[in-house]
């Protein structure tokens, strides 16, 4: 016999928002880096209309995980369930359920269960698994709820914009750049300190000191997934800026007939109890969202175009 029992959670929360605002905010998976904080990237691999699989990248007890599941969505009975096929190890197996019932036109109450095993039922596996799934669990659903109780105010808190440059030269020397982002502070000048670590291969786990155009640093901290055969980086910052509770994005290298075109692309959700305190009591949520973007496109598009001259200067040396 087995030595392996099914470990069971359950995680609840009342959240003052309508059961439908709830469901799309978990429906919506591939949003989950920008809404919640363990979640670091999401893939959709497949989508029936009913039923996907999504290869999706997490913090865990500080460590980097990353699965693939099966989700199958149920609008009307505003549930999704959800079965790993690719479990990271310590974890044999695990699936779940969210369900959201309604408790009237404004209020909800969200069930998150999980039910997981791991190989022998080693105690220490055991107690790892438990402590990621509540910990992370109780970050999703607090955030969550936030979020949803804001429902009628996220699209002026939520922006999402690009930049993007043309490249004279290749697009393996373009991506070089992006990836070598330990050079960062010797190459990028509004980058004063980056200190990096990539234990999993094109997993980065890095914090870095940003030199803004006021001359204050900012301090995040960040983890990025490069996928070096598309050419992409994505990221998700995993300390942010005061002004930001949240922010995802993605670095992306498309070459062409005439050339290569290079985009930075990001999706931030604004912290609004933060906005008069760091832009002054005249500020709001437009300022705020006008202050990111210029902020955030012009180191994006002083690193893109660092990136456009390490690769054309190498072609003209060769």
């Amino acid at each position: 016999m087995s030595a392996e029992r099914v470990h069971a959670t359950t995680h609840e929360v009342n959240v003052a928002a309508p059961a439908g605002v709830v469901y799309g905010l978990i429906s919506d998976a591939v949003q989950w880096p920008l809404f919640f904080p363990p979640n670091v990237h999401v893939e959709r691999l497949e989508f029936d209309g009913a039923g996907e699989r999504l290869r999706m990248w997490a913090t865990a007890n500080g460590q980097v995980k990353s699965w693939t599941s099966r989700r199958v969505l149920d609008p009307e009975r505003r549930r999704v369930e959800f079965r790993q096929e690719l479990p990271a190890q310590p974890v044999k197996s695990m699936g779940g359920t969210w369900i959201v019932d309604s408790l009237g036109a404004e209020s909800c109450k969200l069930t998150l269960l999980h039910d997981f095993t791991v190989a022998d039922d080693a105690p220490d596996d055991v107690a790892w698994v438990e402590r990621a799934t509540d910990t992370n669990s109780r970050a999703e659903l607090a955030n969550l709820r936030q979020l949803a109780e804001r429902w009628n105010r996220l699209d002026d808190l939520v922006l999402s914009f690009e930049d993007s440059v043309r490249v004279d030269g290749p697009a393996e020397l373009v991506y070089d750049f992006l990836y070598r982002v330990g050079d960062w502070p010797e190459l990028v000048p509004h980058v004063s300190r980056l200190d990096l670590t990539e234990d999993q291969p094109g997993v980065q786990v890095m914090a870095m000191d940003t030199v803004t155009a006021d001359g204050s640093t900012h301090t995040t901290e960040s983890v990025r997934v490069c996928f070096p055969h598309a050419q992409r980086i994505v990221y998700k910052q995993t300390a942010t800026p005061l002004l930001m509770s949240a922010h995802t994005g993605e670095w992306s290298v498309v070459p062409d007939e005439t050339g290569v075109t290079v985009t930075s692309q990001h999706s931030v959700v604004l912290r609004p109890e933060n906005i008069e305190p760091v832009l002054g009591p005249d500020a709001d949520v437009q300022t705020a969202r006008r202050y990111v973007r210029e902020a955030l496109g012009r180191n994006s598009t002083a690193t893109l175009n660092l990136a456009k001259k390490h690769a054309e200067s190498a072609v003209r040396v060769l």
